[in-house]
């Protein structure tokens, strides 16, 4: 049994893209950049949804930017020369009032980008979206409003269910970049525990209305936990799972795709939870960050940690926390393998990097194609 993969989650071959190149070689070697190649930026912690697996729970609904400081930043990523933003979160991106001139603004100078949402405020950026984005990839999650209703609740009481589809439709007919549909699988437990509630049962009938819809692709994932560990999942959903495989494989063609990472084949394997890095230092926090209205952090994965936070974006600028003592402390003082022993989607990407540094010969870098590293 195998799961279809896309270039676009082989993080580790887009290292050698031809323009990033000079900039991974230097890291590699244990040098420093002057600017991120690639920045995470949460404009907001607010969410009109309320899921209950959201594991950005306990950061959501505190804080945001300011439309202006979120302008700023834009700018000042025009200026250091970043090359792709990634709009996230935390909360929903596009509830922000400012997040349709950041867009525009990072567009318009070439820098990629690429927003993940609920989908449900879509036609309000409609336009920007349509033109600037490289990709947007919408979570829902479900392939029915009854499911939907159950697993991304809205803090309305409305179901979103049909905004969003007929959202997702209305950038479909506009779009320049890819559209994805992303899947999380989520199982509940009952209260006396045994299996509950479940989404894993809409699988292809998601697929199918993603690529009915206009999706470029269909993107299954699995649950983690606050920790980010992934939850290990009852074997009779998995087995489930793997029977729909086929059927999956069935709806991909030439204009759509349905993809899925490593750590959905770790949890249908079986593997432990525990994925071991033997190295101490995360090299690919040299190329990539996080920006949050709480703070700067070294990566996704400890967004709201304190430990990893190098600074203040609400006052500071990026080139002057990017720069500082601060983060390099942080980055010194996270070690992969005592800090980061979940199944982290870059850790392919570090020992590439360590291959990399390590080669005496001179590999010859590919044309660009994706610089979302």
């Amino acid at each position: 049994m195998s799961l279809p993969e896309e270039q676009r989650l082989d993080l580790a071959r887009k290292l050698y893209q031809r323009s990033i190149w000079n900039d991974v070689t230097t890291v590699s070697q244990n040098r420093h950049l002057r600017r991120p190649l690639v920045v995470e930026l949460d404009p907001t912690s607010f969410c009109d949804l309320s899921c209950p697996e959201c594991i950005s729970g306990p950061l959501l609904n505190q804080r945001r930017f300011t439309t202006e400081r979120l302008g700023n930043l834009a700018r000042e990523m025009v200026e250091l020369g970043v090359r792709a933003v990634i709009l996230i979160g935390g909360g929903e991106p596009l509830l922000h009032p400012g997040t349709k001139e950041v867009i525009r603004i990072l567009g318009s100078d070439g820098i990629r980008v690429g927003v993940t949402t609920n989908g449900t405020m879509i036609h309000r950026h409609l336009d920007v979206l349509a033109e600037f984005a490289t990709w947007t990839r919408v979570s829902v999650d479900a392939g029915s409003a009854g499911c939907y209703a159950r697993f991304r609740p809205s803090r309305s009481a409305k179901n979103a269910f049909e905004i969003v589809i007929n959202n997702m439709k209305l950038l479909a007919d506009k779009k320049q970049g890819a559209m994805g549909f992303s899947y999380l699988l989520i199982a509940r437990k009952a209260t006396n525990g045994t299996l509950g509630d479940h989404n894993f049962d809409e699988i292809v009938t998601a697929a199918l209305l993603a690529k009915s819809i206009g999706c470029d692709y269909f993107e299954l994932k699995p649950a983690y936990d606050l920790e980010h560990y992934l939850i290990d999942q009852p074997r009779d959903l998995l087995n489930s799972l793997i029977h729909q495989i086929d059927s999956l494989f069935k709806v991909s063609d030439k204009t759509f795709s349905v993809i899925a990472p490593n750590s959905l084949r770790a949890v249908i394997h079986g593997e432990p939870r525990i994925e071991p890095k033997d190295y101490d230092k995360c090299t690919i926090a040299e190329l990539r960050t996080l920006i949050t209205p709480q703070g700067a952090f070294i990566c996704p994965y400890h967004r709201g940690d304190s430990a990893r936070k190098y600074g203040d974006p609400t006052t500071e600028s990026i080139q002057s926390m990017w720069n500082s003592s601060a983060r390099r402390e942080v980055v010194a003082n996270t070690n992969p393998s005592r800090d980061c022993q979940f199944h982290c989607i870059r850790h392919p990407s570090n020992l590439e990097l360590t291959r990399i540094g390590n080669s005496e010969e001179n590999s010859l870098p590919i044309e660009d194609y994706d610089v979302f590293i």
